[in-house]
């Protein structure tokens, strides 16, 4: 028998005689306590009792269809023009009136034959949600389609194809639509034709986060974040690269260490470009030069939230970090909602906002991260979508396809 086989096996029998003999002399092994511990530290936390300080109006909520339960598709709405638009997995692409929630029009994309008839009763399963910009709406499909529709009237006005599935929104601007689909390709497509102008690729680690999001459109270039870490600048023109740059690096010994996707769209305020990763780190690059300004060992894989004077993130582990603008350094830390599984935090007002596992809504202080305000989202199911706010309004779409809106009585919390 060879030596190195003789020391395994013996190194076995002596772990094993410890295992046998070992519980009887150290105290606390294996009980039924430790386990119910072990599983408490690793629950939800719950949520505490608290005063609110704000004053939350829910203004409306609308169902858009079957959601994408346990894709992990991330699936949101979108706003353009004083509409809503929002898409389920089943159940096609709705157009609502941002301020009453009534629907406008409402399109079911359905499969179509090699002479373009529609086929009934096949519906396409819609996975990202919808892009919206220059009279288009536009969605992806978990089979890679690509469907354009009018923005004003939900017709549809042309299609396309890729090679994996689309689960982030594309961007419409500057003529073109840009499709992020999920094996690391970024395609552009002539917006008024449909015809493919160009695409990139970047390769993919072998392991990453299931998801990733919309490319950042800024004059003349799209902003990328790719699953290995970095982030890169695309020209419109021909989606050739102008810089590259590295948020986190996936460093480890295994594969699951070295995971530092960067899943949320990139950030744009001005010239500088705000991205987070997985791996718990956030930069501030300049957008033209790729230079970057500062990094901070806080971050998460979704989005970066940007205020005045200072940006907001939620790390993998619950807790909602706000980072000074110029440098980089905590203003505050708020870990109470501590493995709530938590969306990207957004801006809205004086305050932040983040969804949980729950259905939950949680507005914190942005001056503080205190707790000012705690709702309930319609249908009660998880919110994995960034919410989104525009003109003060906060839009968030669940699993279960029921898109709400909120607003911040700013009397009614002025009082408080």
């Amino acid at each position: 028998m060879p030596s190195g086989t003789v020391l395994r096996r013996s190194a076995l029998l002596v772990l094993c005689a410890f295992a046998f003999t070992g519980c009887s002399t150290v105290k606390g092994w294996f009980t039924s306590k430790d386990k119910e511990d072990a599983k408490k530290a690793n629950e939800p936390a719950e949520l505490t009792e608290f005063t609110p300080s704000a004053h939350v109006s829910k203004l409306w909520s609308v169902k858009a269809g079957k959601g994408e339960q346990r894709l992990g598709a991330r699936q949101g709405p979108t706003v353009a023009d004083g509409r809503v638009y929002a898409a389920a997995v089943e159940g096609g692409v709705h157009a609502f009136d941002l301020q009453t929630g009534k629907e406008v029009w409402h399109f079911v994309p359905q499969r179509k034959n090699e002479k373009g008839k529609e086929k009934k009763d096949k519906e396409i399963r819609l996975a990202g949600g919808p892009g919206a910009g220059d009279g288009l709406v536009v969605v992806g499909s978990l089979e890679g389609d690509v469907i354009a529709l009018d923005a004003a009237t939900g017709t549809e006005k042309w299609r396309g194809k890729v090679a994996n599935e689309v689960i982030a929104a594309p961007v419409i601007g500057q003529g073109l639509v840009f499709v992020r689909s999920n094996d690391g390709r970024v395609s552009a497509f002539d917006a008024a034709s449909g015809e493919r102008r160009w695409f990139w690729n970047h390769e993919m680690p072998s392991l990453t986060v299931r998801g990733n999001d919309s490319p950042t459109l800024a004059p003349g270039v799209v902003f990328v974040g790719n699953d290995d870490g970095t982030v890169t600048a695309l020209a419109v023109s021909d989606g050739r690269p102008l810089w590259d740059q590295v948020v986190a690096q996936p460093d480890g010994r295994s594969e699951l260490e070295r995971m530092a996707d960067v899943d949320g769209a990139p950030a744009l305020d001005g010239t500088t470009l705000y991205v987070t990763s997985f791996k718990k780190q956030t930069v501030a690059i300049d957008g033209p030069s790729g230079r970057p300004i500062w990094a901070h060992d806080n971050g998460g894989p979704g989005r970066v939230g940007v205020a005045s004077d200072r940006v907001v993130v939620a790390d993998p582990a619950g807790t909602v970090w706000a980072l000074d603008k110029n440098s980089g350094s905590a203003l505050w830390s708020q870990p109470i909602l501590a493995r709530r599984n938590l969306t990207s935090a957004v801006v809205q007002g004086d305050y932040v906002v983040v969804g949980d596992y729950d259905g939950y809504l949680h507005w914190l202080k942005l001056s503080d991260g205190s707790l000012a305000a705690r709702e309930r989202a319609s249908g009660k199911e998880p919110l994995r979508a960034s919410p989104i706010v525009v003109d003060g309004i906060l839009i968030v779409e669940n699993t279960d396809g029921d898109v709400s809106a909120y607003r911040v009585d700013q009397a009614a919390t002025a009082q408080n």
